[in-house]
């Protein structure tokens, strides 16, 4: 295991935050964006790539 810290990388939360407007859109019933799930995924996958 590498004991190096592993610096914040806002390429990944600004990823993160383009996965929650999905979701929000698609619980307003936002015409322009309607795979709400998709956003879920998006964050998911994400979030569990990054430790």
């Amino acid at each position: 295991m590498n004991n190096s810290k592993l610096s914040f990388r806002y390429d990944i939360n600004a990823l993160r935050a383009i996965a929650i407007l999905g979701v929000l859109f698609f619980h307003y019933k936002v015409e322009l964006l309607t795979g709400g799930f998709a956003g879920v995924d998006v964050f998911f996958v994400i979030s569990g790539s990054v430790r």
